[in-house]
Parts: structure tokens; C-alpha cells; sequence
């Protein structure tokens, strides 16, 4: 007999357990199916403001204590000091010419860091995947959640009343199960994917881009390495960030982890990538450090602990993101690149979609809901991949990728902080707010009209409350909260009611702080 469940996910990742947890909490018998075998490797581990907020939002809103911890980086210490994490303080990028080393102009106009947090208590954080991915799995097996690791699935079938049957291997024998609703939370070119025949059409007007990356132990901190030296205190060690190497063609991820292990890679055009002939892995990583002294100084004495993962095509979309009976999570549905931590907030929206349609539809969202919730998707998905497209572009003239990025930070603040205010904003990186994505389309660098300062500081105005595109800074930006106190109009809130919720949030860190 073929067991039955109202729910069946595909890969046990952090998204495909946390939404198996919350199935749970709403009465749901949920199947997760894995083709691995906890612990492993995986890549998607820099997270975001708005990623804490929807960790915060979604365990209050489905009764899950244990993960609400992994919101922050203070709270995540003393609540899971096992799983290790990263202490990410905001954003930093050093800009590089090819066969020179790195020296800080006296502008500082070939480096970039954004605070994304006024203190290490509530900063956002790296996680290790390995480590979260399995402390979540063992969750969602607490909370009653059928789990089945090393399981190879073959093929969808449907049977007479139209629910799905996902049929495989395990351990040599054969596995059947039918579902009310499958949701495929493998990644891109995931088994869902492949199973309909899902096309991929891609991201129009995007660069071919291909990655190759590894996790190391002793890689050097920046502020260790005289290039990197800077002219006075900066809003926050630039280490304890997402640090980004940026070149002419691409860039450089260096994410630190608690355990001593740094997570590193390159995103580079096809044309670099066959220049380093990036299909050869570690002979290609070394080439390029050759190219970048001053990175290859950070990497002298660093040490790959596992084998280098080449990536021959980086952005990816399917053309459909759900249909009746299934769906895909924003991160098997369409990946753009790492450049401004995207994947994990994107992926917890989509949690947070399909959490409220299985609460609502009892288990069994409908095709109008369904349609919604892929055309939202598929449609955030190429607003974020238009503007790391203009990043791209902007690479080579380093101030002009400085100003487009405000666009970034300035939805990534105004999100967060309309969330913390109990208001829903307009989209994924302003996706819906015609205005703001016209305007980021029509200032790309890509275009004919790249941002600057100026423009892109006319460009954000309207959800601009962390104190952007100020020249005076030069390219440092530090946390000022009486910044959006100052904008609370634009948050439509009083400056009281905004200086009240920043209060409790520090009180709440204060109080919890050893």
C-alpha cells in the first residue's frame, strides 16, 4: 500500500525542513525526502536583516521557540552555540585592478561598507550549512516529520484523483509516496523541474556567469594585511561581514564562520572563467590569486578542506514556479548570484507564502493562489536579476556600482524596518513598487543612464531612512538610528511610534546580552 501525506517536500535544507516544521504546527502529515545524508555541504549561507525579521515573524506566528534564536547573532550563541555561525556586521567590498595590489584611496571611493546592525548582539549572520541544515532537519523529526535521507526519486506519476505520487529508490528498494501537495525545496534544476519538464528560460539581458568556490581554514583577516589598511575606525571590522573582492569581471565572497572555517568563492563572466579555465578547480583558484596580490596574500596560507565545487552556470529560472498539486520554493524556482545575500530572504518569503496559503486552504492551496504565488516569484526573481545584472556592469567604473547599490540597502532598511512596524512592503527589493523598479531598471549601469550619487540619491528618496547616498561618508555607513526616526513619514508612522519600537528591540537586546 502506498503511504499517504498531505504534504511531501523534496530536499531537506534549511527551507524544506523549516516549512516541514510549520506544516506540522498546522496539523499537517508532511514526508521530507532527502537525497544526502545530514551532515553535508551546501552554499546559500549569508543572511540579511530582512532574514532575521521573517525568522522572528514566522516562529511567533507557528509556535517555534527553537528557531526563533537563529534570528540573530546574540541570540543564536547562547541558544545554539553547537551550530555554528558567522558574525556578519554588514557589507564590505574592496575594489581590485588586475596585477596590483589593493591600497585605499584617500576618497575611499574603491571600497564600500554598509552596516546592516548597530551591534554584534543583533547582528545578521553566516551560517555554516551543514551545521544548520541538520540541527533544522532534527527538528522537524521531533515535531513528527517523516523523514527519509539517501532516497533517489525517479519519477512524478498522478494518480486517479490527480495527487501527485513521487516514486524512487532507497537503500535498494523501491519508495512510493502519495501527497496531497509536493513542494520542491532542492534548488535550481531541482527534481520537480526535470519531473514536469519545467523550461528554463533564463534572465533576459543577464551575463553568463559561471562560479567555482570551497570552504578553507586559515584564511587571513583584512584588517591583518597592510593593503587593506584604512584611515580610521570603519562602522565595523570589515572581516566581520560578507567581505566582497570586486574586479572588472566578477567578484570574491569570503564569509567566516565561528568554527574557523571560511567560506570562499569567485562569480565571474564566461570570459575570465575561460581565461582561468574555472573547470579545473583548485588549478584555476590559483590563477586567480595570481592575478589579485593583495587577495592572494589573504589566501597564503589558507587551506581547502574540501574539494573545489565549479559552477559552469550560475543564474537559472524555470518558467513555471507552481501549478496545481506542486511547488517550487524561490530557491528551486530561480537563483540569480550571491552578490547582496538574496537567496535566504527570497527563500523565506517563499516559506512564508506557502506557509500562509497551507494554512488558509487547509492543506491544499488552490490554482488562483498557486498562479499568485508563481507570478510573484518568478517576477521578483527577474526584478533582483536586473540589478545585479547592472552590478555587473558597474564593476569596472566602481562609483557607479557604488550609487546603484543604494538601491539595494535602501529597499533592504525601508523592508525591515515596515516588517518591525508590522507593515508589508512593497515586494523583494521593492519589486512591487512600480516607481522604484523603474527607476532601478532605468538607472542600471547596464543602460544607457547609469546612477550616480546624485541620481540614485533622487532615485530612493521615498524609502531612504538609513541616511544613503551621503557624499560626506564617503562610502562608510555607519547605523544611525535617529536616521529613521528623523524619515518616519516615509515609513507612514510617527517618530514616536518608530522611536518606541527601536527602543524595545535594544531594551530586548540588553536584557538577553550576558
Amino acid at each position: 500500500m502506498t503511504p499517504s501525506f498531505d504534504l511531501a517536500i523534496v530536499g531537506s535544507g534549511f527551507a524544506g525542513s523549516l516549512l516541514a516544521l510549520i506544516a506540522r504546527r498546522l496539523g499537517c502529515s508532511v514526508l521530507l525526502l532527502e537525497r544526502g545524508r545530514h551532515p553535508r555541504f551546501a552554499i546559500g549561507e549569508s543572511a540579511s536583516p530582512l532574514a532575521g525579521v521573517l525568522i522572528e515573524q514566522l516562529a511567533d506566528r507557528y509556535d517555534l521557540p527553537r528557531i526563533r534564536p537563529l534570528a540573530s547573532y546574540g541570540t543564536w550563541q547562547r541558544a545554539c552555540p553547537e551550530v555554528a555561525c558567522g558574525l556578519k556586521r554588514g557589507f564590505t567590498y574592496f575594489k581590485h585592478d588586475a596585477g596590483q595590489r589593493y591600497a585605499m584611496r584617500s576618497d575611499r571611493a574603491n571600497q564600500l561598507l554598509v552596516a546592516a546592525s548597530p551591534c554584534e548582539e543583533l547582528s545578521d549572520t553566516h551560517w555554516f550549512r551543514a551545521d544548520v541544515d541538520h540541527f533544522l532537519v532534527k527538528e522537524a523529526c521531533s515535531a513528527g516529520v517523516e523523514f527519509l535521507d539517501q532516497t533517489k526519486l525517479s519519477d512524478l506519476e498522478w494518480n486517479a484523483n490527480g495527487a501527485p505520487i513521487l516514486c524512487g529508490v532507497r537503500d535498494g528498494r523501491t519508495v512510493r509516496a502519495t501527497a496531497r501537495f509536493v513542494v520542491d525545496a532542492t534548488g535550481p534544476r531541482g527534481f520537480l523541474a526535470r519531473a514536469l519538464g519545467l523550461d528554463a528560460p533564463g534572465f533576459d539581458a543577464y551575463p553568463p556567469t559561471q562560479a567555482l568556490y570551497s570552504h578553507f581554514t586559515d584564511v587571513v583577516r583584512c584588517d591583518r594585511i597592510a593593503d587593506f589598511d584604512v584611515d580610521g575606525p570603519p562602522p565595523f571590522p570589515p572581516d566581520d561581514a560578507a567581505l566582497h573582492h570586486v574586479f572588472d569581471e566578477g567578484w570574491m565572497w569570503v564569509l567566516r564562520f565561528g568554527n574557523g572555517v571560511t567560506s570562499a568563492g569567485i562569480a565571474v563572466t564566461d570570459a575570465l572563467a575561460s581565461e582561468l579555465r574555472l573547470s579545473e578547480g583548485a588549478g584555476a583558484w590559483e590563477r586567480f590569486l595570481v592575478r589579485y596580490p593583495s587577495i592572494a596574500s589573504q589566501f597564503a596560507d589558507a587551506k581547502a578542506i574540501r574539494e573545489f565545487t565549479w559552477m559552469p552556470r550560475v543564474a537559472y529560472r524555470a518558467s513555471a514556479a507552481a501549478g496545481p498539486r506542486w511547488a517550487l520554493l524561490p530557491s528551486a524556482a530561480a537563483f540569480v548570484d550571491p552578490l547582496f545575500s538574496t537567496g535566504i530572504p527570497m527563500t523565506l518569503l517563499g516559506i512564508e507564502r506557502l506557509a500562509s496559503l497551507l494554512e488558509r486552504d487547509g492543506g491544499s492551496p488552490d490554482r488562483r493562489s498557486l498562479d499568485d504565488y508563481s507570478r510573484t516569484t518568478l517576477e521578483e526573481a527577474a526584478h533582483t536579476a536586473r540589478f545585479v545584472a547592472g552590478c555587473y556592469a558597474g564593476f569596472p567604473a566602481f562609483d557607479s556600482f557604488t550609487a546603484y547599490s543604494m538601491f539595494y540597502f535602501a529597499a533592504a532598511s525601508f523592508s525591515e524596518m515596515m516588517r518591525r512596524l508590522g507593515k508589508v512592503p512593497p515586494g523583494f527589493l521593492g519589486a512591487a513598487d512600480a516607481q522604484f523598479a523603474d527607476d532601478l531598471t532605468r538607472l542600471s549601469p547596464a543602460g544607457e543612464h547609469p546612477a550616480d550619487l546624485t541620481r540614485a540619491a533622487t532615485a530612493i528618496d521615498r524609502i531612504n531612512i538609513a541616511g544613503l547616498c551621503d557624499s560626506s561618508k564617503r562610502n562608510w555607513y555607519d547605523i544611525d538610528l535617529e536616521d529613521p526616526i528623523r524619515e518616519a513619514a516615509k515609513l507612514d508612522a510617527t517618530p514616536d511610534t518608530v522611536r518606541g519600537m527601536l527602543s524595545q528591540l535594544l531594551a530586548a537586546s540588553t536584557a538577553s546580552s550576558p
